[in-house]
């Protein structure tokens, strides 16, 4: 309950200073199946990320933000794209990798997570974010959109 009020105050944050921030994710996708989370303070399912801290790379936010909340050590990322959201208020600037290889078992890896899933590619949950949803098609079509 307490991350959900701080996402809120957050938010509001957000909402008033519109500040601009960076942020990584990443798809780790297994045969036919792609990992992805759910925040404890968002209904929605999400690929796994977050923001960068000061003086982090990408890559390297990308890497470990994948191991606090999901357990799993991604490596060779390959950049998929740069992506720009105006959501709640913030303009926020978006690197999504694919992870070449991935070990460890898939788990909830801190209190910010509620759950961890494989889903099928082709069977997202209903509740899949709008964005995870779109880079996950985007793969499917064989890459990026070339326009924002």
């Amino acid at each position: 309950m307490v991350l959900w009020w701080a996402h809120r105050l957050r938010r509001v944050y957000w909402l008033v200073l519109k500040p601009q921030t960076l942020g990584s994710r990443c798809m780790i996708i297994s045969g036919e199946r792609v990992l992805l989370v759910q925040h404890s303070y968002e209904p929605s399912w999400y690929l796994p990320g977050g923001g960068l801290k000061r003086g982090e790379g990408f890559v390297d936010a990308a890497t470990r933000e994948v191991l606090e909340e999901t357990g799993v050590t991604v490596r060779d990322l390959r950049l998929f794209g740069l992506y720009h959201s105006r959501g709640e208020g913030k303009s926020d600037h978006i690197a999504v990798f694919i992870a070449g290889e991935c070990d460890g078992e898939a788990r909830r890896g801190s209190r910010e997570i509620k759950a961890v899933g494989w889903f099928p590619l082709r069977e997202l949950p209903s509740d899949t974010s709008p964005g995870s949803r779109r880079r996950i098609e985007e793969y499917l079509q064989g890459g990026p959109r070339d326009a924002w």
